[in-house]
């Protein structure tokens, strides 16, 4: 069986990928998320058809203490959160935990 991505979020933070292809999304309005965030994120996570989760980093706030442990720790789906300014080196740990290797630690040694 194949794995899909999910994208969780806004509307408008899912229709770009939406228009991309993925077809498994969860819209959560901003004005809901505090109520609704976690239980979108656990229907989720829970899906055996996905294997990669998209957020968007500012989202994690809106998480409660014990669902925000598990979008950190998820190996299986991975999750990854994109904006906020979390810079390169939070998607390099997030590709590392998913993979179980530092894809980077070859480029870095031979600069």
């Amino acid at each position: 069986m194949s794995q899909e991505i999910a994208v969780i979020g806004s509307p408008e933070f899912t229709t770009g990928f939406r228009l991309a292809g993925v077809r498994k999304f969860q819209n959560v309005p901003d004005d809901e998320k505090d109520e609704q965030l976690d239980d979108a994120v656990t229907e989720t996570l829970s899906d055996d058809g996905v294997g990669i989760v998209i957020m968007h980093d500012d989202d994690l706030d809106h998480l409660s203490r014990g669902i925000r442990s598990d979008v950190e720790t998820s190996v299986e789906p991975v999750v990854v959160t994109l904006g906020g300014g979390t810079g390169g080196g939070a998607l390099r740990e997030q590709i590392k935990r998913a993979i179980g290797i530092d894809l980077m630690e070859e480029d870095e040694n031979n600069e």
